[in-house]
């Protein structure tokens, strides 16, 4: 875990660089030597409430979400196709995807067209894993 932490910290290209703060749960990997690590760089080290599991269900559901729907499905190759596919899912997940949470709506509409009588078209992600319809103008 403390070579983790030293390279999640590195000040070039590390995880941690202009974070202020990190959450996590209670997991013993957290050890006092990388919560000090951290706190030698300027993080504060912020534990979850013991016993709280739905403290980061909105966290841990689009995790699920984006293994289940996009990475699961891929075979990447490096660090760059997979930057890539988490652009396309999480662009797909905010401006055309469904959420049943919200009334089936989307969580960023676009402009609505006011023609409900033109053809439907399909746009596609990821080489057609990730779909979206929609109704030409």
């Amino acid at each position: 875990m403390s070579q983790i932490g030293r390279n999640q910290s590195d000040p070039i290209d590390g995880l941690f660089v202009g974070k202020r703060y990190l959450i996590h749960d209670r997991d013993p990997l957290f050890t006092a030597e990388f919560q000090e690590m951290l706190a030698d760089i300027g993080i504060q080290s912020v534990k979850l409430p013991p016993r709280s599991p739905n403290l980061n269900a909105y966290a841990e559901r689009f995790v699920r979400t984006i293994k289940e729907s996009c990475l699961d499905r891929l075979i990447l190759f490096g660090e760059g196709s997979l930057r890539k596919a988490i652009r396309e899912f999480v662009a797909h997940y905010h401006l055309e995807r469904n959420h049943q949470g919200l009334g089936n709506r989307l969580i960023t509409p676009q402009a609505i067209p006011t023609d409900s009588n033109g053809t439907i078209q399909r746009c596609q992600r990821l080489g057609g894993m990730l779909n979206y319809y929609h109704r030409a103008a």
